[in-house]
């Protein structure tokens, strides 16, 4: 019987584990639901302070092969980089998808920001609560010296010293399949400009967004080196993120992309895989039509696999990657989990892992978080043991 690090590394090498490798991503409405309904025993998880003991309990006992440490754990900067009458708060962010914490400001008016300068608000719907972007800071940047005056921080804001011993720790009562956050370029800089903005500069002016990306990417590397000579082999994949499509299609140009997303990422990718670890990349949506340049650069684990957008049907997938690309994700978020039965759902499991896993080559999980309007019998249902053994 393989364990979960093996179990994981198998899939990804495309051999067949002894069972469907699995993992879970939701948001905290759902980790919520999950707590209470196990009432997991914590005993022994007091020395693991980065993490909420209930919901490392949760994913012992759904028997999740994989764990993750993000870049946003570590942030340390400086009292005089904080925003006035900030506080610092490890857990008040929606936006974890795992037990761990999450750096955050917090202003008296509840207003939250990253370390970046991104300011978010709560906003409420039927089922709960999401941080919603709240204006832009570089809204106003018509010039790059406009972008070099924004309050950029620095790679020593960040403090992995303590992460060697964080991941030998959960491996006591491993080992898991431990991967490493790093945060994203794209995204975070359309985030701190606007996505209208940002769009449009990447045609009518783009040095703008050159210059705001190339700032977050100089931090994302050099932390990324920092992370991967400490941890000395420790972690056994790196997850770097850009959502660059939408639902139907591309959500910017292929030739933009090539010119100024690819080469980018492509510097993340050979570092990792200097080190020897693998590489999973994720991007929401119809992005089919990049998946042959993603794997000319290195990417080996694909996330999350929203199979109901254009050219991205498993069987698709499978005939034509499938010897060279480990797909994550697949488990519809849209429609099966929220709206169908836990027949419906085991039925799905049951479908992508004949198709997608099929010698190997996939991680089974959600198509992205867990949404807090799926119903608990589905959840439970999508991660009953039995269904992870060929045949079932």
């Amino acid at each position: 019987m393989m364990n979960s690090q093996q179990r994981v590394r198998a899939a990804i090498q495309h051999q067949t584990p002894d069972r469907m490798p699995v993992d879970l991503v939701a948001t905290s409405e759902v980790w919520d639901k999950l707590v209470d309904y196990f009432q997991p025993d914590t005993t022994g998880m007091e020395d693991m302070t980065w993490l909420q003991p209930a919901r490392e309990a949760v994913l012992r006992q759904l028997q999740v092969d994989c764990r993750l440490f993000s870049y946003d754990m570590f942030c340390n900067p400086p009292q005089s980089a904080l925003l006035p009458g900030a506080k610092i708060s490890w857990w008040d962010s929606l936006a974890r998808s795992t037990p761990n914490r999450m750096w955050r400001q917090v202003l008296p008016d509840g207003a939250l920001y990253d370390i970046w300068g991104v300011r978010y608000k709560f906003e409420t719907h039927q089922f709960g609560r999401y941080e919603a972007h709240d204006g832009a800071v570089l809204g106003h940047a018509e010039t790059v010296a406009d972008v070099d005056a924004h309050p950029w921080p620095e790679p020593d804001w960040w403090d992995f010293s303590e992460l060697p011993a964080m991941i030998d720790r959960l491996q006591q009562d491993g080992p898991f399949h431990v991967r490493f956050r790093l945060g994203s370029f794209f995204e975070q800089a359309w985030a701190l400009c606007g996505l209208e903005k940002f769009m449009m500069d990447l045609i009518m002016a783009p040095e703008i967004p050159v210059a705001i990306m190339d700032r977050i990417l100089d931090i994302h590397l050099a932390n990324l080196r920092t992370v991967l000579e400490l941890t000395d082999g420790r972690l056994d994949m790196v997850y770097t993120y850009d959502d660059v499509a939408t639902q139907n299609s591309l959500l910017i140009s292929p030739k933009i992309w090539r010119q100024l997303i690819k080469p980018r990422h492509q510097k993340i990718l050979d570092m990792v895989h200097e080190f020897g670890c693998a590489a999973m990349y994720h991007c929401d949506g119809a992005l089919a039509p990049l998946i042959p340049e993603l794997l000319e650069i290195g990417v080996d684990v694909l996330n999350p696999i929203q199979t109901d957008t254009p050219e991205m049907a498993p069987e698709l997938l499978k005939s034509r990657y499938g010897d060279r690309l480990t797909f994550h994700g697949g488990i519809d978020i849209i429609k099966t989990l929220p709206q169908g039965s836990p027949e419906q759902v085991q039925a799905e499991v049951k479908a992508r892992m004949n198709v997608l896993g099929r010698g190997g080559g996939y991680v089974m999980c959600s198509s992205h978080h867990i949404q807090p309007d799926t119903p608990l019998e589905n959840v439970l249902a999508m991660y009953d043991p039995a269904l992870r053994y060929a045949g079932n």
